[in-house]
């Protein structure tokens, strides 16, 4: 019978937030700029942790080059978290882009688009509809 919450779980859980802290505060490199830790992924044997991070861009190149500073870092951000952390051994980070934020984002922007112009249209093909100032049998109101 497995746990219902993992000790690789609940340690996958306080590395996001410590790795959070770490990246917000202590990293000024400029080419990382603002990033999001969407989640943390440890191997059983907690010597691997897959990174899940947003970054608020949509140019693949430059978000190439945000993943690749982080990878270059990934040493520096290890012994950072390590010394957060009480851990006999301290994973390794392998940084992955997670584009699911910014995918939702693109589609709720296609939906309301097109909800939009349903409207348009609706508003172009029936007028009266959208007319408040008629009473229910079709006749104006005299103010």
């Amino acid at each position: 019978m497995a746990k219902e919450f993992s000790r690789t779980r609940r340690i996958a859980q306080q590395l996001q937030q410590e790795l959070a802290m770490v990246l917000q505060r202590d990293m000024k490199d400029p080419r990382i700029g603002f990033v999001t830790v969407n989640d943390v992924d440890v191997s059983r044997d907690l010597s691997y942790a897959k990174v899940y991070v947003t970054f608020f861009e949509e140019d693949t190149e430059l978000v190439q080059q945000k993943i690749d500073a982080l990878t270059v870092a990934a040493p520096y951000i290890r012994t950072l978290v390590a010394g957060r952390m009480k851990l006999r051994v301290m994973p390794e980070l392998r940084f992955i882009y997670d584009s699911s934020l910014v995918e939702g984002m693109r589609m709720s922007n296609l939906v309301t688009q097109v909800i939009n112009k349903d409207k348009a249209k609706q508003q172009e093909f029936n007028p009266e509809a959208s007319d408040s100032s008629e009473s229910a049998d079709g006749e104006k109101e005299q103010d």
